[in-house]
């Protein structure tokens, strides 16, 4: 199993909390002695993690930009992403899926990451071409997310929709000119909420395999939402509808 790189102190964090023996070795700025560095080194060699102080612009070299707050970690890769069906049957009550059609950016994939931990979500699935993929940029952005979502990668994205579909998962898809407004829509039963890609929304197939479009109300000027911002709207009010059926 190859390793992957992880950069930035949520993300070094959390993979050390969640699986410790997954991590190989973690480079630091030899430069840095604040506390939460010392808290960091402290954790990983309590752990039995290998920690190797280098110059700041060796860790610059290793990721390919300065924003890697003076910690890079090289570690195998999680067993997070498994067969769907797999994870669909394990799921206990309602599936809350997020679809990502063609995320390109790795900040708005890594946002949408944390977004779905946060409410809950059971699994993320984006299709394996047109999309960005789990970089270490998107594993920092998702401080830690990365680590605890499923992340489902798919070959086909049309034909994974429709095996939810015949697994009785309502797909929601969000648009400009969706057929009901969000706060319309049922979120409380099996539901996978499919998001489009940052500049062209969803692609005609994957609209067209939906079984509802919903917008989201707008009160100002902007005529859209980052795509992060609205899948945690829509992945909130399908939280609070949830609770309020449970309570």
């Amino acid at each position: 199993m190859k390793n992957k790189m992880i950069f930035g102190f949520h993300a070094v964090t959390s993979r050390l909390r969640h699986e410790a023996s997954s991590v190989e070795e973690i480079f630091i700025d030899a430069t840095r002695s604040d506390r939460r560095m010392q808290d960091l080194v402290a954790n990983a060699k309590s752990l039995g993690v290998r920690v190797m102080p280098v110059d700041s612009s060796r860790l610059d070299k290793i990721v390919g930009t300065r924003r890697h707050q003076g910690v890079i970690a090289f570690a195998s890769e999680l067993a997070l992403a498994r067969n769907l069906d797999e994870l669909l049957d394990a799921i206990d009550g309602p599936p809350l899926l997020l679809v990502l059609d063609g995320i390109t950016d790795p900040h708005n994939l890594g946002a949408c990451l944390r977004v779905a931990d946060g409410v809950g979500a059971h699994a993320v699935i984006v299709p394996k071409d047109r999309a960005v993929g789990l970089n270490a940029t998107a594993a920092k952005v998702a401080s830690g997310a990365a680590e605890t979502v499923p992340y489902i990668t798919v070959t086909n994205l049309a034909r994974t929709l429709r095996d939810l579909k015949d697994r009785d998962i309502w797909l929601i898809g969000t648009s400009d000119d969706g057929d009901k407004g969000l706060y319309e829509a049922d979120f409380t039963g099996p539901t996978a909420l499919v998001m489009g890609s940052e500049g062209e929304g969803m692609r005609r197939l994957t609209r067209e395999t939906c079984d509802m479009l919903v917008s989201i109300p707008m009160f100002g000027s902007v005529e859209s939402l980052n795509v992060s911002v609205a899948s945690g709207v829509c992945l909130y009010e399908a939280r609070r509808q949830r609770m309020a059926k449970e309570g």
